[in-house]
């Protein structure tokens, strides 16, 4: 029998190991530029689209025809556009829809791709029913398939979220899929079929959570695409409809006017590109912080 003291020694050593454990990961994700740099910019951004409009003078929607066309200035930092609002409330209001679009569709890939990939994975019928349904959706291009739904469902924000989260669900379902299946045939998911767990139980409490790191980084991927893709049908008239903000449809109505008012287009594409670049180095550096050997892998093999 194990006495009080070995007890107490072994619960001593097991907080110590915690704690090791902790400061390593406290150490590895501050030597994560990356990630780091990623983080803060794209919280800057989710900070700036929810609190930004309790600070802007000016209304999103509020036009003034003498002010059209201003350039940036101490009033207007960013400028106007060609109605006179002011684009700094117009650029914010716009990162509320676009983040928002983009968070919500990569919350709902991530959630129906990782029900089909893993029910998929552990039935073989299923698997062929809708292993090939995601194929066939993956061989049309992301955005051709976008604008086709969007033509059926008519331009809103809520019709821009379903035809994005039908385009970007085939591949989360894809990644969950391939890593589940390793999970499978894993001997620890032979002795739960051998102890008679139920099948709902050995996919949701044992293989759903070791499919969670891939599909949070791949989760942050789409989020950056959902943003694009967002931005791409706006500004082809078939995401979010005039006169609500959005960063797509921004551009859309500077490209009136690209020579007159070059800030209606750098502004609104320097906030694409910012979000979009800080999202893609939240996902590199989450995969590097999830899964370390990957990263050392990729050096030894450069």
């Amino acid at each position: 029998m194990i006495t009080l003291q070995e007890k107490e020694t072994i619960a001593q050593m097991s907080e110590k190991l915690k704690k090791e454990q902790r400061t390593l990961r406290y150490r590895r994700m501050k030597s994560n530029y990356g990630l780091l740099v990623g983080a803060a910019i794209i919280i800057l951004f989710i900070l700036l689209a929810i609190m930004g409009p309790l600070f802007t003078p000016y209304g999103p929607y509020e036009m003034s025809v003498m002010d059209r066309l201003l350039a940036p200035s101490a009033e207007h930092w960013l400028g106007t556009d060609e109605f006179g609002r002011d684009l700094l409330t117009r650029v914010i209001y716009g990162a509320r829809v676009s983040i928002s679009v983009g968070l919500i569709v990569a919350l709902l890939s991530s959630t129906f791709g990782l029900i089909i990939g893993l029910y998929a994975t552990y039935y073989r019928t299923l698997d062929h029913i809708l292993m090939r349904i995601c194929d066939g959706l993956i061989a049309i291009p992301g955005i051709l398939l976008a604008i086709a739904l969007m033509a059926a469902l008519g331009a809103s924000a809520l019709n821009v979220i379903i035809a994005l989260t039908i385009v970007f669900t085939p591949n989360i379902a894809r990644v969950v899929r391939s890593t589940a299946l390793v999970v499978r045939e894993q001997t620890y998911i032979e002795a739960m079929h051998a102890q008679g767990a139920s099948n709902f139980r050995i996919i949701w409490l044992h293989i759903a959570p070791n499919t969670l790191s891939p599909l949070l980084v791949q989760a942050t991927f789409v989020f950056a695409e959902a943003i694009i893709s967002e931005a791409a049908l706006s500004f082809l008239g078939a995401g979010i409809p005039a006169p609500e903000a959005s960063w797509g449809n921004i551009l859309q109505a500077g490209k009136m006017v690209i020579y007159k008012a070059w800030w209606m287009v750098v502004f609104p594409g320097v906030s694409i590109i910012l979000s979009v670049l800080s999202l893609n180095l939240l996902g590199d550096g989450l995969r590097d912080f999830l899964d370390p050997h990957v990263k050392h892998k990729h050096k030894k093999s450069t």
